[in-house]
């Protein structure tokens, strides 16, 4: 059964992927309405940008974050509304920043477990009853989309980053030989300088293997419709496929992205140096970044 494109449908995808109107359409038509795959088309033929990302929606709201003063804990929440106006009044602002240091104080659980929690300074309510009580007093659906909380131990640490306007956080979380090693000031600076590579480069993952699998399956999709129009022999389209995905691992993959502060140097060697530098082993364990609104 053929699917019925709507301008609404067109609009969304020239949303994500920043094509034009008539090549989203076609797209969609081809895709026979299917939103992921027309996204994919698009790429194949070079229509996309390729640094979009699918899911983003119009969101509004803002990031709080914190990191504990030994830096061996930090959290970040993300609440959103429906407008701007919203998000920049004290009493939002007030909400989210309870919320952070609600999180902050117990232990790292689901977003479901949380909004289920007692409320700080709210006997008789939940964390979700709190965030509806906002909703009620501003007029706008309101929503907590994520509260995360990454605490690795005295042998651990932890970096933030928030951006000026609170639309963009980052926590970064390593992991150190020993205590000592995980506070020395050349781990503490290290922990900062990635949450603001991560922020601005917004990798995939820590590692060409933590990336999903499912990605990596879509990027060689991609490469082969591609090397198949430019009318490669197969032999040929192989080597070109397996080269296009080896090179948007690197790109994508934290280690071998080349740092923001300086191209010629790997985040994985500057990740080397401050190790040196601290006596002792240090791995990047993870990451957490986020962006209002995005999926």
């Amino acid at each position: 059964m053929t699917q019925t494109i709507t301008a609404k449908d067109v609009a969304e995808l020239r949303g994500r992927t920043g094509a034009g109107m008539m090549d989203c359409k076609k797209a969609l038509e081809e895709a026979n309405g299917d939103m992921a795959r027309a996204a994919e088309l698009l790429r194949a033929k070079g229509i996309a940008k390729a640094d979009k990302r699918v899911g983003r929606t119009t969101s509004q709201g803002l990031i709080a974050g914190l990191v504990g003063e030994d830096g061996r804990a930090g959290a970040l929440v993300e609440l959103t509304c429906e407008t701007d106006f919203v998000a920049r009044t004290d009493d939002f602002g007030r909400v989210a920043e309870a919320l952070l240091a609600q999180v902050a104080a117990g232990e790292p659980m689901a977003l479901e477990a949380f909004l289920a929690e007692p409320a700080q300074g709210s006997p008789g309510k939940t964390v979700a009853d709190l965030v509806k009580e906002v909703s009620g007093k501003t007029g706008e659906s309101v929503a907590l989309r994520h509260a995360v909380k990454l605490a690795p131990g005295p042998s651990g640490r932890v970096g933030l980053y928030l951006h000026h306007n609170r639309q963009v956080g980052v926590l970064v979380e390593l992991a150190a030989a020993t205590p000592e090693v995980a506070a020395h000031p050349a781990v503490e600076d290290l922990a900062r300088e990635l949450a603001i590579h991560v922020a601005s480069a917004n990798p995939l993952a820590v590692r060409g293997e933590d990336i999903d699998p499912a990605v990596l399956d879509r990027e060689r999709r991609i490469a082969d419709e591609q090397a198949t129009a430019e009318g490669k022999p197969e032999a040929v389209r192989a080597k070109m496929v397996e080269g296009k995905v080896r090179k948007f691992i690197a790109e994508q993959a934290l280690m071998s992205q080349p740092w923001v502060k300086d191209d010629k140097k790997a985040i994985g060697a500057l990740v080397e140096e401050a190790a040196k530098a601290a006596g002792g082993a240090v791995t990047v364990s993870r990451f957490v970044r986020r962006r209002v609104g995005e999926g």
